[in-house]
């Protein structure tokens, strides 16, 4: 073989070599994209606003989130824990009527604490909560997020018309 020919079979296989790379990653990105909007439903269009319409910006973000808090092992409820829980909420829900500002807080407090007892991030980690909360639990998140602003919207009983009883 003339080294002519050696020369343009290595060209050859260059260009065939970059233009498959080339092309493994067009067809990984948009389905990255698409399988991050898959598991994360209403919370990627969230992430998306959030970066003003930037999607490689909210992927970047919601990746993040899944490699720090995606191999967390949340651990299961124990049947007396998980009735102690059930007998909190059902008593949130009751006290709503007469109190609801008081009940939302509970609430809020409630659903932090049984999140830390599962294994999610404690302690006042609120955004860091929410955020692994999110991994494992993206299409109802947003319930607990409106939960804790309403909760935090008048944390002493106060009442300045920013939250009713609707919201």
């Amino acid at each position: 073989m003339s080294t002519g020919l050696i020369i343009a079979l290595i060209v050859i296989v260059a260009v065939v070599v970059a233009v498959a790379a080339v092309l493994t990653l067009r067809a990984r990105g948009p389905r990255h994209g698409a399988s991050l909007k898959r598991r994360f439903g209403p919370e990627y269009e969230r992430a998306v606003a959030r970066h003003d319409g930037d999607t490689k910006a909210a992927e970047r973000e919601l990746s993040e989130r899944v490699e720090r808090h995606g191999s967390l092992q949340v651990r299961p409820l124990e049947p007396a824990e998980r009735e102690r829980y059930e007998a909190r909420w059902t008593a949130a829900q009751e006290r709503f009527v007469d109190a609801p500002r008081e009940a939302v807080a509970e609430a809020d407090r409630l659903i932090a604490e049984l999140a830390g007892t599962r294994g999610f991030p404690a302690g006042g980690q609120y955004e860091e909560q929410v955020a692994a909360l999110s991994v494992h639990h993206a299409h109802h998140v947003e319930g607990y997020r409106r939960v804790h602003r309403v909760a935090q919207a008048h944390p002493d009983g106060a009442h300045d018309g920013a939250a009713g009883t609707e919201e």
